[in-house]
């Protein structure tokens, strides 16, 4: 295990604990992570690591946007993924947020199995889904992550998990 890969687990396992305590990943723990990693590449590699690094945090940051700004996701899980591409690089975030969807899905099916919100969650995707068709790709209040009234996800934990299939994969 590398000293980056090191670097990410303390930052996931931070995020983790706060997203599943407060639902909140705080903004020092993504910027100094992103911070931490240009710096460590920069020294390590030289400009060209520091530039994929930079690479890397883009990648991740654009890979969730589109869900933060449908009002699917928060903030704080489009900046951890973009920290994780800061450590990881452009290909392996891509991966990484792959996975995570995957790992994401599956938590999130369980936990509407565990809260019997499974029937109502398929519709609200129905709902969604048709709204898109109708009015286009937009935000839908109804189900947005402000409005929705089902069990939520800790969004870290399957960053996390996405994270750690990647490194165990590369």
């Amino acid at each position: 295990m590398s000293a980056a890969h090191v670097f990410v687990a303390v930052v996931l396992t931070l995020a983790c604990i706060s997203d599943l305590r407060a639902r909140r990943i705080p903004n020092a723990l993504t910027a100094s992570a992103v911070a931490g990693a240009l710096l460590f590449h920069l020294i390590t590699g030289g400009l060209t690591a520091a530039g994929w690094s930079l690479a890397g945090c883009v990648v991740g940051a654009l890979l969730f946007f589109p869900m933060f700004a449908l009002r699917g996701m928060g903030a704080g899980d489009v900046k951890l993924l973009a920290a994780v591409g800061a450590w990881l690089g452009p290909s392996q975030v891509a991966i990484a947020a792959l996975a995570t969807s995957i790992a994401g899905g599956v938590i999130a099916i369980a936990l509407a199995l565990g809260y019997g919100y499974l029937r109502e969650a398929v519709q609200n995707v129905w709902m969604l889904l048709t709204h898109w068709r109708v009015m286009g790709v937009q935000p839908l209040p109804a189900v947005s992550l402000e409005e929705a009234r089902g069990p939520r996800l800790a969004y870290a934990l399957p960053i996390s998990i996405g994270t750690a299939v990647t490194l165990w994969l590369k």
